[in-house]
């Protein structure tokens, strides 16, 4: 009796159940919270992705199942099922936080900056024909691309949208490779331009009244979704949050939104995405394919960037520092600063931050923008 209530207990141990695909993803989100606890790079991502990678990944837990059965009642699901069940509804109430937390005046002061956030989304489109002669079909493609955007709530909920079963791949590659804007970004910025063109001075940007303010995202989310309906869950509520901001009498709801919101929706999906990654379904050839897919993406919306406001420059007569394209993909305020740190390098007396801003947010409308296209052409193909 006692040998037998020993065997169950040790057949219970988790030890007893790992799966080697497990145990290296155990690895995996190790060095995730690594990266993001000593080393600094997006902790407010990274550790929960790298925690909730770590739990899912240890055996016969029941805290998560990505497809439970149907009928399961919510109060029976493992909590980080619960959390992956929101995945539709988390993307875009990060969406009103970081609308909330947005300031669009360096966009309305100099409209010039959509041209860059647009062009940043170049690596979009070079990932999907990629991924298309790779073997994925339209829907798996148009996942892909969007890491191009540097957006990882996009990147999950065009995901979730069209190809969910690569959700964990897609999201723990949108979310490193935004971590790692400031270490992927500097070499092609400096690879495509010269020191005479970073040392470029930018002329003070004009001032924005709190009149354009409010006009700017009722404007937007009227124009983009009578273009694009798909992408309205998305720039609607992107916009709310920023005319929660800027309306001057909802401070309560943009403080919220910025704030108490944001903080428990990051952890909420922060911890849904890494446990999807699960070993047995993560570690696949399509995996491999689709991080490096998103390194292509990333390095060509930079690019894209860049080629664009190097051409603006030309035609302004030496008017625009080509650094600000790279600025083009929405990781805000990330890509951005590395703009500002790459141009004091050559010009220590150089401040472009607030330039930056206009196509560093114009980014983050163009990644929603290009993920309504794939959505309205792709949805139910």
């Amino acid at each position: 009796m006692i040998l037998e209530t020993l065997q169950n207990f040790a057949m219970d141990m988790g030890l007893t159940n790992m799966d080697y695909r497990s145990a290296i993803m155990i690895g995996v989100s190790l060095v995730l919270l690594y990266l993001a606890i000593n080393r600094g790079f997006e902790p407010l991502l990274l550790i929960p992705i790298g925690f909730g990678m770590l739990l899912s990944n240890l055996p016969i837990t029941g805290i998560f199942e990505a497809h439970p059965e149907a009928g399961t009642a919510l109060g029976d699901m493992g909590i980080l099922t619960v959390f992956y069940q929101l995945k539709g509804v988390l993307p875009s109430l990060i969406f009103m936080g970081v609308g909330a937390m947005t300031d669009f005046g360096p966009l309305i002061a100099n409209p010039k900056s959509l041209l860059m956030g647009a062009a940043a989304q170049l690596g979009i489109f070079v990932a999907f024909f990629l991924a298309i002669i790779l073997g994925f079909d339209a829907q798996g493609a148009s996942s892909i691309g969007i890491i191009g955007g540097a957006d990882g709530p996009t990147a999950i909920y065009t995901t979730q949208q069209l190809k969910p079963e690569l959700l964990g791949a897609i999201a723990v590659a949108a979310y490193s490779y935004m971590a790692l804007v400031p270490v992927i970004q500097p070499p092609i910025m400096k690879l495509f331009t010269s020191k005479k063109e970073r040392m470029i001075k930018m002329e003070q940007l004009r001032p924005v009244s709190q009149k354009e303010k409010i006009m700017f995202p009722i404007a937007v989310t009227i124009i983009v979704v009578l273009l694009l309906p798909a992408a309205a869950p998305l720039i609607g509520l992107l916009m709310l949050g920023n005319l929660f901001k800027e309306s001057g009498r909802t401070l309560r709801l943009s403080d919220t939104a910025q704030n108490a919101l944001i903080n428990i929706v990051t952890i909420m999906l922060g911890l849904a995405v890494g446990a999807s990654a699960q070993g047995p379904t993560f570690l696949t050839a399509d995996t491999l394919k689709i991080v490096v897919l998103g390194v292509i993406a990333f390095a060509f919306g930079t690019a894209g960037g860049v080629w664009i406001a190097k051409l603006m420059n030309v035609l302004t007569g030496g008017k625009i520092n080509p650094l600000m394209g790279s600025a083009g993909v929405s990781a805000v305020p990330m890509a951005a600063r590395v703009s500002q740190v790459v141009g004091q390098k050559d010009n220590p007396s150089n401040f472009l931050l607030m330039h930056a801003m206009g196509p560093n947010v114009a980014g983050v409308i163009g990644s929603a923008v290009a993920a309504g296209v794939m959505l309205s052409m792709f949805s139910g193909y």
